[in-house]
């Protein structure tokens, strides 16, 4: 939450916002998709810029003992403990805690809490909302998002934007509460602005051993779930809702939202415990990337832990996943993951017209975002075409784990056929072997 000047990654990545990166290439072949697409880094909305006196309390820069960091998996929270002195010989300790909610899957919160250890001064805390962020993987430092707005409330603030050839328009907003002692004090803050940037400086005068607290409670509403025009207004509601309920509520309610996922999808593994940790961390992660609520939504192969494969949709949420909810979650969580591809049917039918299949013949894309390939590399692209087997898998096993024949007759069947006409176009018959074969494939070891 504090500065960091040494190298770091903040990241905040909203289901479904992407830009369409475009695709370069030496040579370009029938079928090459246009572009790759990727999930953007958001807003920054955790950010609290904390002045010591004059000093700005940089971890960077500060001589840091009984650091821990811990994953709270039980209950769905990040902790951090640490002690730092500064270059002046300020000594503090930092205790944080901050999560994204369950419950309300558009809000996060942090309590950041700070004590002097060897002085009194006075703390500046500037909780904030930072737009001007970038891509690990950006090239030449690409800037992504457009401002469209930004602008104040009496305790909190918020940034606006829109994604640059996508247009799709992201309001984060924050609110915060400070207390000393556990008491809480009447704010009068001070607005700072520049482009992509608001914040709200809260200046407290804290003695030897006194406990300074602040309270950061964040939205991230998006244009695919609300119309542009409203966002500012609802950004605004949300962060009343979750403000008016505090910290200790919505820590509550997180609690109570893991403790009903883990009744239902933990494993428990005895004797080793580096494994238990393993695979309830994946389990987190899964639990954490794809609720089941939108079907317009998929999970990338590392989710939403980094940038890499550019949280696009892969074929192993059909091949991997897919099983998982099927044992642990509501059969409309698995269920809309398949109607995810059936509502991208005609445009795999359109990436096998552009490789000259044809009849409604159809390719599923090796990567996604909305139906489109936007993978480059052509033994791919072209050659690693059991995703389509896959998804057909993944079909069976959901009407054989569920009965749900329904789902056959609605969506599934369809999608079927297509994949079906695509392999029978897909072979050819060899004279030398008298029969029919396969030739061009690229295996899914890659190889």
């Amino acid at each position: 939450e504090e500065t960091y000047t040494g190298k770091s990654l903040p990241g905040n990545y909203v289901a479904g916002v992407y830009y369409p990166d475009k695709t370069r290439v030496g040579w370009w072949k029938n079928g090459y998709p246009e572009y790759f697409a990727k999930v953007l880094n958001a807003a920054e909305w955790a950010g609290i810029e904390i002045r010591i006196a004059d000093e700005i309390l940089d971890l960077a820069k500060c001589e840091v003992t009984d650091f821990r960091r811990e994953l709270n998996m039980q209950e769905g929270y990040l902790q951090r403990n640490f002690k730092a002195k500064t270059a002046s010989g300020k000594e503090v300790k930092v205790e944080a805690i901050r999560f994204c909610s369950m419950a309300d899957d558009e809000c996060g919160v942090v309590k950041y809490s700070l004590t002097p250890l060897n002085f009194a001064a006075e703390i500046s805390l500037m909780p904030f909302i930072n737009g001007d962020v970038k891509n690990q993987d950006s090239n030449y430092d690409e800037k992504f998002w457009d401002e469209t707005a930004k602008g104040f409330y009496d305790d909190g603030c918020f940034v606006e934007m829109k994604t640059k050839k996508t247009d799709f328009v992201v309001c984060t907003g924050m609110r915060f509460s400070v207390s000393l002692d556990e008491k809480q004090i009447e704010l009068k803050p001070e607005k700072t602005e520049r482009e992509k940037f608001s914040g709200l400086t809260q200046k407290i005068p804290v003695k030897e051993a006194q406990t300074v607290t602040l309270y950061k409670y964040a939205a991230n509403l998006s244009s695919l779930n609300h119309e542009p025009e409203t966002l500012q207004q609802k950004t605004k509601e949300a962060l009343d809702q979750i403000s008016q309920k505090g910290f200790d509520q919505l820590l509550k309610e997180q609690a109570e939202a893991w403790a009903e996922k883990w009744q239902m999808n933990d494993i428990r593994i005895e004797g080793d415990v580096e494994a238990q940790q393993a695979i309830r961390f994946n389990i987190f992660q899964l639990e954490q990337t794809y609720t089941g609520k939108d079907k317009r939504l998929n999970i990338g192969p590392k989710g939403f832990t980094g940038e890499k494969y550019g949280g696009s949709t892969y074929w192993d949420t059909e091949a991997y996943c897919i099983p998982f909810y099927l044992a642990t979650a509501g059969d409309e969580v698995a269920r809309n993951l398949l109607v995810y591809r059936h509502d991208q049917l005609q445009k795999a039918i359109e990436n096998a017209e552009k490789l000259g299949f044809k009849d409604g013949a159809a390719l599923y894309p090796m990567v996604t975002m909305n139906g489109e390939e936007c993978h480059n590399e052509w033994e791919i692209t072209f050659q690693e075409i059991h995703r389509n087997g896959a998804i057909a898998y993944a079909i069976y096993n959901y009407i054989n784990f569920t009965g749900d024949q329904s789902y056959l007759a609605s969506h599934g069947l369809e999608v079927l056929i297509g994949i079906a006409r695509f392999w029978a176009q897909r072979v050819n018959w060899s004279d030398v072997r008298q029969k029919y074969v396969m030739l061009g494939v690229t295996g899914p070891n890659e190889y």
